[in-house]
């Protein structure tokens, strides 16, 4: 492909002006050796070629993709993006996450990401590999982010999962499996970091189909593993890469050795069965035991990867700069380009909002989707997906949500922090827009359509904490802050206590809450007063409790009177999730007893004792009302008289149906050396933690012990792993479901509750 890239590169530059040419020298005379043979080997005296590749006067005509890239943390995303930007000429020397100039990776733009060594944001850039575009989003590994992920899996095309080739599938590869398929996501997978002691990618495809329920084959062999690992084949173009030089930019190319082989060939009939199962060309060829040629094979796959039935498997290390260059030329086989890959926006003309596909066409009306927002010092940015027509600098569009007019001050494309001014984008980029005020999922058009892109999930949160700033000279900027992150991420939840009056700020997790306190301190230079962490508490009932309730109040002139008559009853997890709702209205009142126009307000009574229950003053779920019937009066009946005698009703009702108090359980995945495997499950269990799972690693060297755990129980787990495994075990965590606590903590919690009531009401 050398010769390839030589010939498209050398067309494009005998077409560009003469200025243009020249440019190209000057910056290639500027690069060091290293870099002008980055991409799939090409020789020092092929300069022009590899710099006009990635120059901004790109091809028109190039293929498009749009790919996030979601891991499990720590499984080397981020390093992974910045060899890619290196080997597309993007930057023009690598730094580590953790590397010891203290540069960090490109991606991780913030201070507190190279501190911490993790990313906390997402982060978009723009590279050309051959003759393709490709928008890369680095997504946070960590499940205290997980809404950067799902924000940015709604809105690309294709994905690339990275898996530990020493852990293999863990439990936020898990999470990121689930959003791929929420979304219908294609996705190829890389098995990082077999340089590493330990590693097996045979495992690691296993657990693909064994626990992610993948059909996945490997479409490449590594050659060697742990320190011997040096390259890989491919099985597809029966070929061997050897990355060798400084940084893995040279790449020997040679025929696949004798050696190696049998194995070859024994996984390419592996990979073609896979394949087979699920395409009917493959199928036939491979039902007359014949091989199919290289061209068909990978239609095939690309086939099938599209239509999310099948996963490619890449092989190498990033870090030891192997494997990188072939996983993008794999991205552009068999990842979709933006009109490959359906979109549908909802008519809501129409009363059911019916589906309709968009074109994805240049040429059709502007329809583009906000997908994150970000406070700059130049005012908001927001980063658009566009899904159909073209964006223009200058040009009027709509905001489908609100009907606001707005004109486009300026278009720029994102490189990590940097920005590309432009003056257009067409369907299929993601880019980032100025000074427009909008909310997050808000969709855009230049016309008068009425079609809107679907939202994205968003978790609730599992964490509270009360904060204020230590200054009342700062609260300006402390509210600043807060409104600023609350409209960034829709993770983070902001709430005054109606009784206390604290600030309540709740997320997805202790790391989530306090990069947000930290980033107060930095950006806005307010240093908060924070309070101890809050379990988000639920509340539920057990046994099916009727109330019959008179709501009469007269004080002078037209009083209140409403009497409301019925029962409530525990719902099962099945009609829960049925429903998709927690709790349920249902209205079976006959006659005109209560009027028809008071039962939404009888409804809005039973939401405002769901709101806060009767033990711990936690939200309520798990409950059906009915309303069987009532009784109403002519002058003194009203929307208000019906709503408060509901609420008092069923509050009433909720403390003889056996209530009980619900804590958030986390489903725990912790990774330790094996000396520690006693240690850690003793720990756990100290913190009534439940072991599902343990699993040792081949070479007996590590374990795996997966349990669930209540929340109210990890705080502080983090310090206590590092000082039990010396700074060698590492844990996440993410929500699992709410289950009932036990009678003595319940009883506990109940009593500290009426304490702080009481404490509230004397003052």
């Amino acid at each position: 492909f050398n010769k390839m890239s030589l010939t498209l590169a050398t067309r494009s530059i005998l077409n560009r002006p003469s200025s243009l040419v020249a440019t190209t020298k000057l910056r290639s005379r500027n690069r060091s050796t290293f870099l002008l043979n980055a991409a799939a080997g090409i020789t020092s005296g092929d300069n022009n070629a590899r710099m006009f590749m990635s120059s901004s006067a790109r091809n028109e005509n190039a293929r498009h993709r749009n790919i996030g890239i979601s891991a499990h943390i720590d499984s080397g995303k981020t390093t992974l993006t910045e060899r890619i930007l290196f080997y597309t000429g993007r930057i023009s020397a690598i730094h580590d996450v953790r590397g010891k100039d203290g540069v960090g990776a490109k991606m991780d733009s913030m201070d507190l990401e190279r501190e911490k060594g993790i990313t906390i944001q997402s982060a978009a850039t723009f590279c050309q590999w051959k003759d393709g575009k490709i928008n890369i989003i680095d997504t946070p590994g960590h499940v205290d982010f997980t809404i950067e992920v799902e924000r940015a899996l709604r809105v690309l095309d294709g994905g690339v999962l990275v898996l530990c080739g020493v852990s293999g599938v863990q439990s936020q590869s898990l999470t990121v499996d689930r959003q791929l398929k929420r979304y219908q996501v294609p996705r190829i997978a890389f098995i990082n970091k077999l340089d590493r002691q330990g590693s097996n990618p045979w495992k690691v495809i296993q657990d693909l189909r064994n626990i992610l329920k993948l059909n996945a084959a490997a479409v490449q062999i590594p050659v060697g593993l742990e320190n011997d690992h040096k390259g890989v084949i491919d099985l597809i173009e029966k070929k061997m890469y050897i990355f060798e030089g400084d940084y893995g930019e040279k790449i020997q190319t040679t025929p696949i050795p004798d050696n190696l082989a049998s194995f070859a060939e024994e996984k390419t009939l592996e990979l073609i069965e896979r394949v087979a199962n699920v395409d009917d060309t493959i199928a036939e060829l491979f039902l007359m035991e014949e091989i199919p040629d290289v061209e068909t094979l990978k239609a095939a796959i690309r086939r099938q990867t599209i239509a999310c039935k099948f996963v490619p498997v890449f092989m190498g290390s990033a870090f030891k700069n192997k494997g990188v260059q072939t996983l993008l030329d794999g991205v552009l086989d068999y990842l979709p380009e933006p009109i490959e890959k359906a979109c549908y926006a909802f008519d809501r003309s129409k009363e059911d909002e019916q589906q309709i596909k968009l074109s994805c066409d240049v040429n059709d009306p502007l329809l583009a989707l906000a997908f994150k927002l970000e406070e700059t010092p130049f005012g908001q940015l927001t980063y658009m997906r566009i899904y159909q027509g073209t964006l223009k600098k200058g040009a009027f569009i709509t905001n489908v949500s609100d009907g606001k007019r707005i004109k486009v001050p300026r278009i720029v494309r994102m490189h990590a922090d940097e920005m590309e001014d432009i003056s257009e984008a067409k369907a299929g980029e993601v880019v980032a827009m100025f000074g427009v005020d909008c909310r997050s999922m808000d969709t855009f058009s230049d016309g008068p359509t009425n079609l809107a892109m679907s939202s994205m999930f968003v978790p609730e949160p599992v964490m509270s904490l009360a904060v204020s700033p230590k200054s009342n000279l700062k609260m300006d900027a402390f509210a600043k802050a807060l409104a600023k992150f609350t409209k960034e991420d829709p993770t983070l939840r902001l709430k005054i206590d109606e009784d206390s009056k604290e600030t309540i700020l709740s997320g997805m997790g202790e790391l989530h809450l306090e990069v947000y306190v930290e980033r107060m301190k930095r950006e806005y230079n307010v240093e908060c007063n924070v309070g101890k962490p809050k379990v988000n508490y639920k509340e539920t009932i057990n046994k099916k409790v009727t109330f019959d309730w008179l709501h009469k109040k007269q004080t002078g002139g037209s009083g209140q009177y409403a009497k409301v008559i019925g029962y409530i009853e525990p719902l099962t997890a099945d009609e829960i999730k049925e429903l998709g709702a927690a709790i349920e209205f249902e209205n079976r009142c006959v006659g005109m007893n209560i009027p028809p126009n008071y039962i939404p307000s009888c409804e809005k009574g039973f939401n405002d004792a769901m709101s806060e229950g009767a033990l711990v003053g936690g939200e309520v779920e798990g409950v059906r009302v009915v309303l069987e019937d009532g009784a109403s009066h002519a002058v003194d009946s009203s929307d208000l008289a019906f709503r408060t005698a509901m609420a008092h009703a069923v509050r009433d009702a909720m403390r003889s149906a056996q209530p009980s108090v619900l804590e958030p359980v986390m489903k725990v995945e912790v990774n330790v050396p094996a000396e520690f495997q006693g240690a850690i499950v003793a720990a756990l269990n100290r913190r009534m933690g439940l072991i599902q799972a343990s699993d040792i690693n081949e070479d007996g060297s590590g374990v795996k012990i997966e349990a669930e755990v209540p929340l109210a129980s990890m705080f502080g787990y983090s310090t206590e792993i590092r000082s039990m495994t010396q700074g060698k075990g590492e844990f996440t965590m993410e929500y699992a479901i709410h289950s009932p606590v036990r009678i003595d903590v319940q009883e506990e919690l109940v009593k500290k509750y009426k304490e702080e009531r009481e404490k509230e009401q004397a003052a």
